[in-house]
């Protein structure tokens, strides 16, 4: 079975300025209401099990919530569907916004 790897905000800027990554936010709507990083795509984190096959299981995929725990919890679902590139932001959107990245 397949693993996910933790990345530090710094670690997805980089990745986010080469092009390649899909940033999937897992909070509810009403959290994402009040600021997400901007190219990320929602998916409620309860919507996943029905909605991981919209997603490319061979594309570089990074999962984040508000701390970090609930995208983990993403990533390891996805690694253990058979995508092959997945990773989840170390303290969520919170370590985003400390690290003085935009929020939207």
């Amino acid at each position: 079975m397949n693993d996910f790897k933790n990345i530090t905000a710094a670690a997805l800027v980089a990745m986010l300025q080469q092009g390649r990554v899909k940033l999937i936010d897992v909070r509810t709507d009403a959290e994402i209401s009040r600021g997400r990083i901007p190219q990320s795509d929602a998916l409620p984190l309860h919507l996943l099990p029905l909605r991981l096959s919209e997603l490319d299981k061979n594309a570089t995929t990074v999962f984040y919530c508000h701390v970090g725990g609930r995208s983990a919890q993403a990533a390891a679902f996805a690694a253990g569907n058979g995508f092959t590139d997945v990773y989840n932001l170390q303290g969520g959107i919170t370590a985003w916004a400390h690290a003085g990245q935009a929020i939207v």
